[in-house]
């Protein structure tokens, strides 16, 4: 692909850095400035905006929402988000979405898709359980069919799911479940979409060390689920799974926040002392460190373009989205060392249960040092969600260098 920007993209860009400037309500923006935690209204007032320009899922073919904007233009939008440093839209919606319009019958698009993209159904995701994350198809979450009282087909359920992102918030979840356990691992897999009301599920917060509550256990007792909510076919999940992650995958890899946020750490080791008492930055050694995560990620940018390239034409996420997740998640884990480096001993305190404001620590302190602890300890997770680097390590072994 031509990686040169045209005339009309840099119009397309002004545009766009305009509309969000102008768009992006100034509560939420002040908060993600300093770090807080969004709750749900938030998010979705942001994910409303976008929907009604028509913006919010520029990658999807536009008979489902999607914009019609070439891989340049779309890669321009992420920058420009990351840019203005906006809030991601529901949970869920860039993995659901294309599994619901790819894989759902007409009855499922339209009663779970429009919906989905106009912020009416948030979704949770349950994959991982308490022995089955890295080993995913090693999940023990059955699902026994049978006939009800009313002549309709249904499944029990029982399990428990664990690390379910958001789920104190989902209307609607997307399951992987057991229906035949004595197939191969992967081949007694089904997919099931599971609303959150059903009598049976019950959420029980996880409370990371950053304090905050991001994530949770899913229990399933005798949940009752009918046959229609499965995508796919039964035992097959196991595709629709894979055709999932990939998109998921793709979009842990962060590019565009990763390049604002070394942009950041630069402002922030300008104005921060080294051990001489002259700017970090002036460091060489921090320098270099700096310069060294700035290659790795234009390497990277480049394998997203590529990939970007690919789908325009047709093809769904290969085998380097998982190059995407393992060098994304690495640089982002970078940087976020690299701004506690820069703390220093102001950063050490600065987590659960510490005072957000006033206070002697707080008024000596520089101001990014308050978020520099939790942020480093959250973005621990993100080698280990969306399977885990050393399982796309052997993803990459095997299907791109054959081994």
């Amino acid at each position: 692909m031509d990686l040169a920007f045209k005339p009309e993209h840099a119009a397309f860009r002004a545009e766009v850095r305009a509309w969000i400037e102008a768009s992006f309500p100034q509560a939420i923006r002040d908060k993600q400035a300093t770090g807080e935690h969004l709750n749900k209204e938030e998010i979705l007032s942001w994910h409303r905006i976008l929907y009604a320009k028509g913006w919010l899922t520029p990658s999807w073919p536009t008979e489902y929402g999607g914009t019609g904007w070439d891989p340049v233009q779309r890669y321009i939008w992420s920058e420009e988000l990351a840019r203005a440093n906006t809030c991601q839209p529901s949970f869920g919606l860039g993995m659901i979405g294309p599994v619901l319009y790819t894989f759902g019958t007409p009855e499922q698009k339209e009663t779970l898709l429009k919906p989905t993209v106009a912020g009416d159904i948030w979704w949770c995701q349950g994959y991982s359980e308490p022995g089955a994350g890295s080993d995913l198809a090693g999940l023990s979450t059955r699902a026994e069919r049978f006939t009800g009282d009313d002549g309709k087909d249904y499944y029990r359920v029982n399990g428990q799911k664990t690390w379910t992102t958001q789920g104190q918030y989902a209307d609607w979840g997307f399951f992987l479940v057991r229906t035949d356990p004595s197939a191969k691992k992967q081949e007694g897999i089904t997919f099931l979409l599971i609303d959150m009301k059903t009598p049976g599920v019950s959420v029980r917060p996880i409370i990371t060390i950053d304090g905050g509550h991001e994530v949770n256990d899913t229990f399933l007792d005798n949940v009752i689920v009918p046959v229609e909510n499965r995508i796919g076919q039964e035992n097959k999940g196991w595709t629709v799974a894979k055709f999932l992650l990939g998109h998921e995958r793709t979009g842990i890899a962060g590019v565009a926040r990763s390049k604002r946020g070394i942009e950041r750490l630069r402002d922030v080791a300008a104005g921060v002392e080294g051990d001489d008492g002259t700017p970090l930055l002036r460091d060489v050694s921090f320098r270099r460190k700096i310069a060294e995560l700035e290659i790795d990620l234009a390497a990277l940018e480049y394998t997203e373009l590529r990939t970007l390239a690919g789908e325009s034409s047709g093809r769904g996420p290969g085998p380097e989205a998982s190059l995407l997740k393992v060098r994304g998640t690495e640089i982002g884990q970078r940087l976020t060392e690299l701004t506690l480096e820069a703390a220093g001993h102001y950063g050490a305190p600065y987590f659960r249960g510490f005072p957000k404001e006033g206070g002697n620590v707080q008024s000596i302190s520089p101001d990014f040092a308050f978020k520099a602890g939790p942020t480093y300890f959250n973005m621990r997770k993100t080698s280990i969600f969306g399977g885990s680097n050393e399982i796309q390590r052997n993803i990459m072994a095997k299907a791109v260098l054959g081994l």
